[in-house]
């Protein structure tokens, strides 16, 4: 009797600690599968704002805080733009100058929590840009799909799709220059966004189930008179873009893609994600399998957006090393398997989809270069 006992509570001492496992695995997961658009993603650390000034802010010295470029600093009642570091400008050893670009909402004060983030601009089209746009709504596969249209002269629309912990403002940074070259812009709200339908089970694919809604907007600008569509995207948006091109029944509309940042190695994201969560270290492969349950992600999906099939248009990738989300070797993998189709534009020093931003100029000027054969 004792034997049966004692073998009954290793049982339930197994038991208990496989179902804790499970628990554990599911909550990692969370911190990957429930990001929420227009939150600043865990991998981007809070600065403190210690002084402004005329054209300039003093911000705490962090490596974030270092990076070369324009962003978008964001605090809980403010969204300003700053420019490079000044160098020149006097500052303590714990702190950094940048330039202070403008400030488009709020007010920042000494000791401010704010994070940099890719997103230059907030609001609309109109109100941000100056641009007429239309508010669309697109028939999506679980209901309406909020999006802003942009009329241009060419028969050849840019879809635009965002990514991880961004929002429909963030294809904004392009938006001038593709409206100065005459293409129609359909930006894309997508499942989970602020006015378009929830996922049923609540979580975010990276780009699994998502590809469908970009295929809604595809269907729609044909409907609406696209000869030819060029889908950019960033992050889990450039996943979808490369899913929608490779799977879509109209797939041969699509004449061109760029991918910025794009996630190909969605296990790698969702570590990262779940790390920067602080989820200890042996949670993480849990968090994975977790991610798998839930949503259906399997490694050979991995396999597939890494390398995908029936790439038919060309593509142009800006993406670079110091992407800690997305990890920059499937892109150059993709590149060096198919020369004949990816373009890979390094950029250094850049975080996760913000390849722009470091350098808007030559982004620009390689995206007018790629654009030109497709019109």
């Amino acid at each position: 009797m004792r034997g049966v006992k004692a073998a009954a509570a290793a049982v339930g001492v197994v038991f208990a600690a496989g179902a804790a496992s499970v628990v554990a695995g599911r909550l990692a997961s969370d911190a990957a599968l429930k990001v929420p658009p227009g939150r600043p993603l865990p991998t981007e650390p809070r600065l403190t704002v210690h002084s402004t000034a005329a054209g300039r802010i003093t911000l705490t010295r962090a490596f974030a805080a270092q990076r070369p470029g324009t962003y978008g600093l964001t605090g809980e009642a403010a969204h300003a733009v700053v420019g490079n570091v000044l160098n020149g400008a006097p500052h303590t050893p714990d702190t950094v100058v940048r330039r202070l670009e403008r400030v488009n909402h709020g007010t920042l004060e000494p000791g401010d929590k704010v994070w940099l983030t890719p997103n230059t601009h907030i609001g609309d089209p109109r109100t941000a840009l100056g641009l007429d746009h239309t508010d669309i709504d697109i028939p999506g596969e679980l209901g309406t799909l909020p999006a802003w249209f942009v009329p241009g002269a060419r028969d050849t629309w840019v879809i635009t799709v965002h990514g991880l912990g961004t929002t429909r403002e963030h294809p904004m940074n392009v938006m001038a220059f593709l409206h100065r070259h005459r293409f129609p812009v359909l930006d894309l709200a997508y499942r989970g966004d602020l006015g378009a339908p929830r996922p049923p089970d609540g979580l975010n694919h990276l780009g699994e189930t998502e590809w469908r809604d970009v295929d809604a907007a595809i269907r729609y600008a044909v409907r609406q008179g696209a000869a030819k569509v060029v889908l950019h995207g960033w992050s889990t948006g450039a996943t979808m873009a490369l899913r929608a091109a490779t799977h879509s029944v109209l797939r041969d509309r699509v004449a061109g893609l760029v991918l910025d940042s794009p996630v190909l190695d969605w296990p790698t994201t969702l570590r990262a994600l779940a790390a920067a969560r602080r989820t200890p270290g042996a949670l993480l492969p849990l968090a994975v399998r977790a991610a798998q349950g839930r949503t259906g992600m399997h490694g050979d999906r991995a396999e597939e957006a890494a390398a995908p099939p029936r790439l038919g248009a060309p593509a142009l990738i800006f993406h670079g090393p110091d992407d800690t989300l997305a990890p920059w070797a499937p892109s150059r993998r993709l590149a060096a398997d198919r020369p004949d189709r990816v373009t890979l534009r390094t950029v250094r020093h850049a975080p996760h989809g913000a390849m722009w931003n470091v350098d808007p100029a030559g982004y620009e000027e390689a995206l007018r270069r790629f654009l030109t054969p497709l019109i």
